[in-house]
């Protein structure tokens, strides 16, 4: 293992930062810890300063950006000097945004500034005893008159479920550094790397006979997605980010014949796999994070559309749902989407079908690839017709449109293939499409939708 080098080390603060070995295979990143101990971590400039310097020499030497959080905020002795301390910092982790992966652990409190650099993070570990928030429980009763407790407004519960921001959670600290040195294994150490290939002896032609059976017959069974990609993935393992934030969709870190991916699947367990606004922008968070760090992408895909509602399209779901399309469409990375059974309408669409730019469409047997469904597309065909004709549309839709053939013969779906050969159909072709580079425009960056 290579010797610990300290960063600004006489420099006296609650901040330290060294380029260190993190986890088991001794990965090399820079590592900044706040230390709760002295002055509840509140961040002095000088604090701020020492996390502004690790996070340029991470940008410097190209080493993945780690930090350990518990912070009180901004050291109000510290005046505007402690203010100015941590906009530094934050110019700093967004310099290394997109360059180096940045990781961090809250193993305390995040509180005001120190809560909103969790948000510039590609990865957040949130312990058990964490808490993290903007405005604290007696801000926020002096201005809503609602009594929170700290747990209440901002726990790890909280952020793993409603939020967000919490992509994993830990028992304690040393199982939260844990878990980002298990993270950090799937990822290269800059954007201009690739992930390191691990063979855990998993032959990629290996045939996958549960999946056969997976589906239900009835167009309205459900099952785990997680079964799926354990069939595909490399032994059967994978990390699941931000399991329990909008879990009709599954984002995940595995291996396919040894090499890194991500997968991104509609859940049909969960409200049957339809996308909402929590969804959309997991899955445009997690297909900009592996395009950045040179992950390919496999898409699964079994989705019955948008989920509709009043409350849901007046807080923008047409742009939240645009931030999918966005960065699938942007994203360069080699992507294989499957799609495994319904794939209507819009929702379709964004999980990177065909036209919106993937490199090759696989469809199950089982694949339904429409507009919409069989009953609600003889109730707009056949609104006026007699229960008994809508009935007989309904069975004559579902054998004229719901399968993959269709969308095949206009060449929106490259191959129908046997469930059992998911994984190696998907393995050869990431073999095939490994070199694959996109020039892209010339311009700063798109404007994405926010």
């Amino acid at each position: 293992m290579e010797p610990t080098v300290r960063v600004r080390a006489r420099v006296p603060g609650v901040v330290s930062a060294a380029v260190e070995s993190v986890g088991p295979l001794g990965r090399r990143a820079v590592v900044a810890r706040i230390d709760p101990k002295h002055r509840h971590g509140a961040l002095a400039e000088a604090d701020s300063e020492t996390l502004a310097a690790a996070a340029r020499l991470a940008l410097d030497v190209r080493l993945p950006l780690v930090g350990l959080i518990a912070s009180s905020g901004a050291d109000i002795d510290g005046g505007v000097g402690a203010l100015h301390g941590w906009g530094l910092a934050a110019r700093g982790l967004a310099a290394c945004s997109g360059v180096v992966p940045i990781l961090l652990a809250v193993v305390g409190p995040a509180v005001s500034g120190p809560a909103l650099l969790l948000g510039m993070a590609d990865v957040v570990v949130m312990g058990q005893t964490a808490l993290a928030y903007v405005s604290g429980p007696e801000m926020v009763a002096q201005m809503t008159g609602l009594r929170l407790g700290p747990g209440q407004l901002g726990g790890s519960g909280i952020h793993a479920r409603a939020t967000g921001v919490a992509a994993l959670d830990a028992d304690d600290s040393e199982a939260a550094l844990d878990l980002l040195a298990e993270t950090l294994d799937y990822l290269p150490d800059h954007t201009d790397a690739e992930a390191a290939a691990h063979d855990v002896g998993d032959s990629p032609e290996r045939a996958a006979p549960e999946l056969t059976t997976l589906v239900p017959s009835s167009p309205s069974g459900s099952y785990d997605i997680r079964t799926v990609i354990g069939a595909v993935a490399d032994g059967g393992g994978f990390l699941e980010l931000r399991s329990t934030w909008a879990p009709q969709l599954v984002t995940a870190l595995a291996r396919l014949d040894g090499r890194s991916v991500g997968f991104i699947a509609n859940q049909p367990g969960v409200m049957a796999g339809t996308l909402d606004i929590a969804a959309s922008q997991k899955g445009a968070r997690f297909v900009a994070f592996c395009d950045t760090f040179n992950l390919p992408i496999v898409t699964l895909v079994d989705t019955p559309g948008f989920m509709p509602g009043k409350d849901l399209e007046w807080r923008g779901m047409i742009r939240h749902g645009a931030q999918l399309v966005f960065a699938f469409a942007e994203a360069t990375v080699p992507r294989v989407s499957v799609i495994l059974r319904k794939g209507y309408g819009g929702a379709y669409i964004v999980m990177d079908s065909k036209r919106l730019g993937n490199d090759l469409c696989l469809a199950w047997p089982s694949a339904e690839v429409a507009v919409m469904g069989a009953e609600p597309a003889a109730q707009v065909l056949h609104r006026r017709s007699e229960p008994e004709t809508r009935a007989q549309a309904v069975d004559d839709f579902r054998d004229a449109f719901l399968n993959p053939y269709v969308a095949a013969e206009r060449g929106y779906v490259d191959e129908v293939i046997d469930p059992a050969e998911t994984r190696s159909a998907i393995a050869r072709a990431l073999r095939l499409l490994a070199p694959k580079r996109e020039r892209l425009p010339a311009r700063k960056h798109g404007n994405t939708p926010l």
